[in-house]
């Protein structure tokens, strides 16, 4: 794959928006419309406290980074890490202002519990590429944080997802150029979407919007 011009980079994030569901990444990132529920203003504020803390601190042979920004040209593609911890490591690589030798390991933090696609792999997985072109280095696994079971979920990047993620991006990138929105079929994942009302206002005539936070909070996207 050829690189890109950094103009023409697409957002981290928008990975897992969409491996969730195509149409919600083009209504977000193709036609900039947006609208915040339940669920997207208490992911935002777990993010925020995942970034609010010191940006850079030492834990013996652990070097822990908040709020990265990290891009690859290769893929077309930039964002920010919640967390990259650098594991001391006599295979790794050095790091500007540290002495020794370093491995990063990517955390990215999730406000509810492990879910049954890959959407989140996918994310952190992308966060992996970009940090190996970045630092010249391989970075063969990192962590999902679920802040409803406080707990970490270990992922290896395996060759299958990491070409998941390139012809995921790759599919993203040639629909960005054609600014085109893909149609969808509804399923039970819309119900917790936070773009329903414009995804598919049919769906929504004649609710009030205490109605609608009710349903979104009973689906788990």
């Amino acid at each position: 794959m050829s690189g890109y011009h950094e103009e023409d980079f697409l957002q981290l994030s928008g990975l897992q928006h969409f491996a969730f569901c195509r149409r919600q990444w083009a209504l977000i990132h193709i036609e900039q419309q947006w609208r915040e529920n339940l669920r997207t203003v208490e992911g935002d504020l777990f993010h925020r406290r995942a970034h609010d803390e010191q940006a850079r601190e030492r834990r013996g042979d652990t070097l822990i980074l908040r709020g990265l920004s990290v891009a690859s040209p290769t893929l077309g593609l930039s964002g920010q890490c919640d967390v990259v911890e650098f594991h001391a490591d006599p295979g790794g690589v050095p790091l500007r202002g540290e002495e020794g030798l370093w491995i990063p390991f990517p955390i990215e933090y999730k406000r509810g519990a492990p879910k049954t696609h890959r959407a989140d792999e996918l994310q952190l997985c992308a966060q992996a590429l970009c940090l190996e072109e970045m630092l010249c280095c391989t970075v063969p696994e990192g962590a999902l944080f679920y802040g409803e079971t406080r707990r970490r979920v270990p992922v290896s990047f395996s060759a299958e997802l990491r070409e998941m993620v390139r012809a995921m991006l790759e599919e993203m990138h040639r629909l960005y150029r054609r600014g085109y929105t893909p149609k969808v079929r509804r399923s039970k994942s819309c119900n917790a979407c936070s773009l329903k009302e414009l995804c598919l206002p049919a769906l929504m005539k004649g609710d009030d919007v205490e109605a609608y936070l009710l349903r979104a909070m009973e689906v788990e996207p």
